[in-house]
Parts: structure tokens; sequence; C-alpha cells
């Protein structure tokens, strides 16, 4: 794995990871490196603080086994939240919305919201969270 702090056209600065340089190399040339802050596609790798070394008396090595390992615990405490929660799909903004204004009851929800809508819910105060990792949606299995 690897890590770069990339820049959009409209300067967000974020992280990203990927398998190796030719993955990142691969997904850019193809269009599906995008900013997860405005959305905008014209991305270029940023100026990075150069990798300092652990002292040498210490091992700070993380092997892909160990890499594996976090992103399925990861996953696992993703689908334990997700219990008892239904999918809405592109549903979601609008349900969620419409739970903080007391017109719908409450209940755990998850689902698809832009860009624009996740921004409008957080400026409107409904308390919503992004998903660390992508879900798939239930119909998408059949």
């Amino acid at each position: 794995m690897i890590v770069f702090d990339l820049k959009c056209g409209k300067s967000h600065v974020f992280e990203a990871w990927f398998g190796s340089s030719a993955d990142y190399e691969d997904q850019q040339a193809r269009g599906l490196v995008d900013c997860p802050i405005c959305g905008d596609r014209s991305i270029e790798k940023a100026v990075m603080a150069p990798a300092v070394g652990a002292k040498s008396n210490r091992q700070a090595d993380v092997s892909p086994a160990a890499m594996k390992a976090a992103m399925a615990a990861l996953a696992a405490a993703q689908s334990k939240a997700l219990e008892g929660s239904q999918w809405v799909g592109t549903a979601f903004a609008g349900r969620a919305r419409a739970m903080h204004a007391g017109e719908e009851d409450h209940a755990p929800i998850h689902g698809q919201a832009t860009i624009a809508e996740a921004k409008a819910l957080a400026e409107d105060g409904v308390p919503v969270a992004p998903l660390p990792l992508p879900v798939v949606p239930p119909d998408a299995c059949n």
C-alpha cells in the first residue's frame, strides 16, 4: 500500500491510499480519482513531507497481512454498526431531513447522498456521518 497527498483544482488537499504507484496512475488515467470534498476530478499529487524512518531501536513495519487484518476489522465494525439500519439508497438525504424535522419517525438508516446533499444536511444541523467503507446496496446482490 502507498499513500499520496493529493490536491484538486480547487486547492483541497486530501490523502488517498493505493495498492501501488501504478494503481494510482491507472485510476487517475481512467478518471476514477476525485476530491472527496468537492468532487473535482482535476487531481494532482500534492507536496508531501518526506517519510522519516523510525529510530533504529524500534520496528514500525506494517505488513500487508496486518493491513488486511486492520481493514477486515474496520469492515466488521462497520457491518455491526449497520445492523438494524435500513438501506434507503438515494432517498437518504430526504429521509434524514424528514426525521430531523419530525415529519418522520426516527430510525437508523444508511444510503447514498451527493456531496452537495451531504453539505446541505451538515449546514442545516442534520446529524449524519460518512461511512468509512463503501456499502454494497442489497439489490446489487441479485
